[in-house]
């Protein structure tokens, strides 16, 4: 830069420009300040001699990309934080908020990546108090740098890795988070008076970051629902039992402005969720508890704040975290008690009047009186808990607001409806069965008051053909499937005691009888109707808690009062006359709902989980409308199986039907049940050559696979997979050669001619088993050879596509599990392929590795799907090729030996634990073939030995990668982790002995001599060999290694 003035001109175009011409020219001018260090001091001067707050912003973002991006000697980062404290304290209150800003996100940013390098980083909370001692504007900056340092903390980054950020965040957590929380509580106190200040807002905010910290590395909202406390640390349990810690948050609360007030209440939902072992003793957490009742009662006697919907949502909140740590018993024993259950009894009945205002906040009321309503089973109190005075009265407020909003909603287009939302839906009702269960016979009289009614009226509507009442008849529906919604909840929970039973009776009886009226007269027409599907699908619900509760031998021996009951109500006697009307109520949806891809999933999800239990299978089976189902599962009566929308549904269809079929034990019905695909299969095999690429052949090809694969996973036993290969082999399988030729190119026919041959092959429940004068396992393997290589060869050198992933990553790791499961389906001696010259084999392992390498490795490893099948791919291979993978040329070794290193530092457990079988496999080989035994002389062991020779840094990387791993991470297979660590150190001990000192030069010297002995201790009892024994007695020192390692 010619002048300081230049500068500034460029920093002013880079943040006010319009023109993105002109700001991109000014960003690639300036950019030598933020990737080379050695533009750190010119920072400096700018920060000190500019004028402009561009300039200085840009200096202070260049700062912290040079901390993020570049590893600075520590001396010049000390220099670095000690000079933006210094400009901060001397000319901090003249710079502009976003000056301001940046440079405390470098210096927070330069603390946290240097916190356990150097004590004086650990410093940065005692200069920040500094700050607080002078002058407003000092003071603000003061808090905004212990604001952001939290943030700073926990915040993830990339340049640390797992391990090193939770170590940074413990260590502050237990050096410097109490001292900061105590700074915001001190603060609020001074800054009492201050009202609606800058000041007030920051310190507030200190005080929740404070409280919303990730106090067990867990990285979520410690006090959402999902929890039920937050873990404090036990250094807390003076400042959280001080009773001024509640009351200040209550005093600002009173305040009345409504961010101070929302933050206020966030402070007290935390503080009521902080863990009951923190207290001294009962007496001490029913002083805290009884302090946070009296302050909501006071809130609830007064309204204060509550028209805002942020305080309102929040204090919502706070009631319903009070029975998630406190004992009924604790809460009604509180002198307050009676005033504040009636309090929020009247609240939450309002809050449900008012359900267009509160509808998202009710949830928490709902859970709080579900939990209270639960606890009195074990309620050993002296005092009656007045809980029956309150809880009828909010179950028929509750049902009649919903009421309120279906008429409301059905009248505004825009509006959601609330059926849609399942969610929600599930969470209201998981709490709000619970307080219908608690006075049933009251309950269950008022849901049968206002749904008779509904019921009349509907059955009536159906007769009528005008299209005038369609508007009337949603309404119904809607109000309908609510009812039966709440019916569905109620009986997730088996009924206890004779009453309950027949109060079950009674409503489901009203359930069924509903279904009798929604698939005649006028309802014939209505299937495409949005408020139809709603109750039909409030009916599958129904259904699913039915089935759990009253269908089978137990159920029936046990429900004798309800079926006596049905009998009286229905005319039906038992549970299969009762299966009988919900398979018949599956069939017709199946059949009629030929628009909604959703409605044929949810049917079909039913019928497959009756067909998937063993004793609900054997009850269909003799059902006639399930055997009507499997003799014409075809597309001629079930219509969806004609439309390309529902395709993947067919899969779960067939799996259904093939369940059903093989259970039945029957050659005959099988082969009369898979009829239709036979026609399809004649049909395609007569269509010449030249007509193969048609969209018609298409459709039938991807529906033919989706039915098959179906057909396959149902397939659970020898006999029944014998019944389908027997169909396949050898008259079919050509079929789907010329389907992989023709269509290699297009995803949407080799994804399922793919998934269903990947489903053929697994030889799950030893399903795959044949005569031992059978050579059936090896024809399925050529047959399988033969379609990978050819669908291999044909999609490598096809042009890159927009969608790479859609267009070959997808096929490539579906082929990566085929062959995958044919190496460990130990179906096949592939000894065989060699000793007669087949290259069914070797063509195959051919073309999958030039597979592979077509794959960069920054997109093997970002791909998921990919990376799983990759890896699990690369494992078996090793266990049952290693030989061929040892003879492959240097480049293609290094490649998957790096992809092994790079699988050892996943975060995901399966990919972890395959790589370390990986490294096991070479690092066994090569310890029994080379370090242990004579010269190597087999092709495969000269080659391993030279690969290694030629990349000297392959096991120590290993090895260091397993070691972090065990040490720093909270790593659940150590077992597995053990294994090649073992065949790693003793290929060569001195490797061993360079990463002990390594890893020891990290740690704090005073540590030094404790943990080189825990290193020492890891080897006592091992033996220089790799057996069985010696593997698991290193397995327990590493146990212990790992225990004593981590403590401090």
């Amino acid at each position: 830069m010619e002048n300081l003035a230049q500068l500034e001109s460029l920093c002013e175009r880079l943040y006010k420009s319009q023109d993105s011409v002109e700001r991109s020219h000014a960003e690639n001018a300036l950019r030598c300040f933020s990737v080379d260090s050695n533009y750190i001091l010119q920072c400096q001067y700018i920060l000190e001699n500019a004028s402009t707050p561009y300039a200085l912003m840009m200096a202070s973002s260049s700062l912290l990309k040079q901390v993020t991006d570049h590893r600075l000697p520590l001396q010049l980062r000390l220099d670095i934080r000690n000079y933006v404290l210094s400009y901060l304290a001397t000319r901090g209150p003249k710079l502009e908020n976003f000056v301001i800003g940046a440079l405390i996100h470098v210096l927070c940013r330069i603390t946290k990546f240097g916190w356990l390098e150097d004590d004086n980083f650990r410093e940065v909370v005692k200069e920040s108090m500094n700050f607080l001692s002078q002058e407003a504007s000092h003071y603000i900056i003061g808090l905004k740098i212990l604001n952001q340092l939290i943030a700073e903390m926990f915040q993830s980054n990339p340049v640390l890795s797992m391990t090193q950020q939770r170590r940074v965040v413990v260590s502050f957590r237990e050096q410097s988070l109490l001292q900061i929380f105590r700074i915001s509580l001190s603060s609020l106190s001074q800054l009492k008076t201050d009202v609606g200040s800058n000041l007030q807002k920051l310190a507030l905010s200190l005080a929740l970051k404070c409280l919303t910290f990730d106090f067990m590395g867990t990285s979520v909202d410690e006090s959402s629902e999902e929890f039920g406390s937050i873990q404090v640390p036990s250094a807390w349990k003076q400042v959280i039992e001080d009773s001024s810690t509640l009351q200040i948050f209550f005093d600002y609360y009173a305040l009345g402005l409504p961010q101070i007030s929302r933050e206020a209440l966030e402070c007290l939902v935390r503080l009521a969720s902080v863990r009951r072992s923190l207290f001294t003793n009962a007496a001490a957490r029913l002083k805290y508890l009884s302090h946070l009742m009296i302050g909501t009662k006071d809130i609830l006697q007064t309204g204060k704040g509550l028209a805002d919907h942020g305080n309102y949502h929040e204090f919502c909140r706070l009631l319903g975290r009070f029975k998630i740590n406190y004992d009924l018993s604790e809460i009604v024993s509180t002198d307050c008690y009676n005033d504040w259950i009636r309090l929020v009894a009247e609240f939450t009945l309002k809050s449900l009047q008012s359900w267009q205002w509160a509808s998202s906040s009710i949830y928490h009321l709902l859970e709080l009186w579900s939990k209270l309503v639960t606890s009195l089973r074990n309620f050993k109190g002296e005092r009656p808990s007045l809980l029956n005075e309150y809880v009828v009265e909010i179950v028929q407020r509750f049902i009649s607001s919903k009421f309120d909003s279906f008429q409301v909603e059905l009248s505004d287009d825009d509006s959601e409806n609330p059926l849609d939302n399942s969610e929600l839906l599930q969470e209201q009702l998981e709490c709000f069965r619970h307080l219908c269960r608690f006075q049933y016979e009251s309950c269950c009289k008022y849901i049968s008051q206002i749904s008779d009614p509904i019921m009349q009226f509907y059955m009536e509507a159906t007769g009528l053909e005008s299209n005038g009442v369609n508007s009337n008849l949603s309404l119904l529906e809607t109000k309908l499937a609510w009812m039966v919604h709440i019916v569905a909840a109620i009986l997730r929970i088996k009924s206890s005691g004779e009453s309950d039973e027949l109060h079950d009776a009674e409503l489901s009886a009203r359930v069924f009888n509903l279904i009798n009226i929604t698939d005649r007269g006028f309802q014939n027409q209505r299937y495409s109707e949005l408020s139809k599907q709603r109750l039909d699908d409030a009916i599958l619900q129904f259904f699913r808690h039915f089935l759990k509760s009253y269908i089978g031998e137990q159920a029936m021996e046990s429900s004798k009062r309800l079926y006596a009951r049905f009998s009286e109500l229905l005319g039906v006697s038992d549970h299969l006359q009762v299966l009988n009307v919900i398979i018949g109520k599956i069939a017709t949806n199946l059949k009629c709902y030929a628009e909604s891809e959703d409605a044929i999933a949810q049917n079909l999800n039913l019928f497959l989980e009756l067909a998937s239990g063993y004793t609900s299978c054997k009850l269909l089976l003799k059902l006639d409308t399930v055997q009507s189902i499997i003799i014409h599962s075809n597309r001629e009566h079930f219509s969806f199986l004609r439309d390309n929308r529902f395709s993947r549904t067919r899969t779960t269809f067939f799996y259904t039907i093939g369940l059903l079929v093989f259970a039945e034990d029957n050659n005959s019905k099988f082969k009369s049940s898979v009829d239709p695909l036979m026609q399809v299969f004649v049909n395609l095999e007569m269509i010449p050559d030249g007509m193969f690429r048609t969209d018609t052949v298409k459709q039938a090809l991807v529906g033919l696979m989706r039915d098959l694969r179906g057909l396959a996973m149902a397939t659970n036993s020898r006999k029944t997979y014998g019944l389908l290969f027997d169909w396949l082999y050898p008259a079919h399988m050509p079929l789907l050669l010329k389907a992989i030729t023709y269509w290699a190119d297009t995803p949407e026919v080799t994804t399922p001619l793919l998934k269903f041959v990947a489903e053929f092959v697994l030889n799950k429940s030893q399903r795959v088993t044949f005569d031992m004068t059978s050579a059936n396992g090896i024809l399925l393997f050529r047959e399988v050879s033969k379609l990978l290589v050819t669908y291999g060869s044909r999609i490598l050198p096809l042009a890159h596509h927009g969608d790479i992933y859609a267009f070959k990553y997808k096929g490539i790791w579906i082929s990566l599990t085929i062959f995958s499961r044919a190496l460990a389906g130990n179906y096949v001696n592939f000894g065989v392929f060699e000793l007669y010259g087949d290259r069914a084999l070797a063509d195959a392992l051919d073309i999958y590795i030039k597979m592979i390498l077509s794959i960069p490795l920054t997109d093997l490893l970002a791909y998921q799907k990919l990376a799983r099948a990759y890896f699990a791919f690369l494992e078996i291979l090793l266990k049952t090729q290693i030989t061929f993978v040892l003879n492959l040329d240097s480049i293609t070794f290094t490649f998957i030996a790096g992809t092994i290193q790079a699988g050892l530092r996943s975060l995901d457990a399966n990919i972890l634990s395959e790589c370390a079988y990986a490294a096991d496999y070479i690092a066994t080989y090569y310890f029994n073939h080379i370090t242990s035994g004579e010269l190597p002389t087999t092709p495969a062991s000269l080659n391993l030995a030279r690969l290694v020779a030629d990349c000297p840094g392959l096991f120590p990387e290993m090895l260091k990668s397993l070691f972090e791993t065990v040490l720093f991470d909270d790593c659940g297979n150590q077992w597995t982790l053990s294994r090649p660590m073992l065949s790693l150190m003793l290929i060569n001990e001195e490797m061993f002995v360079n990463l002990k000192a390594q890893i020891l030069v990290t740690q704090v010297v005073g540590e030094q001599p404790r943990l080189s002995a825990c290193f020492d201790n890891l080897m006592m009892g091992i033996s220089r060999n790799l057996e069985a024994k010696n593997r698991d007695k290193f397995s327990q020192n590493l146990t212990r290694f790992r225990n004593e390692f981590r403590q401090r």
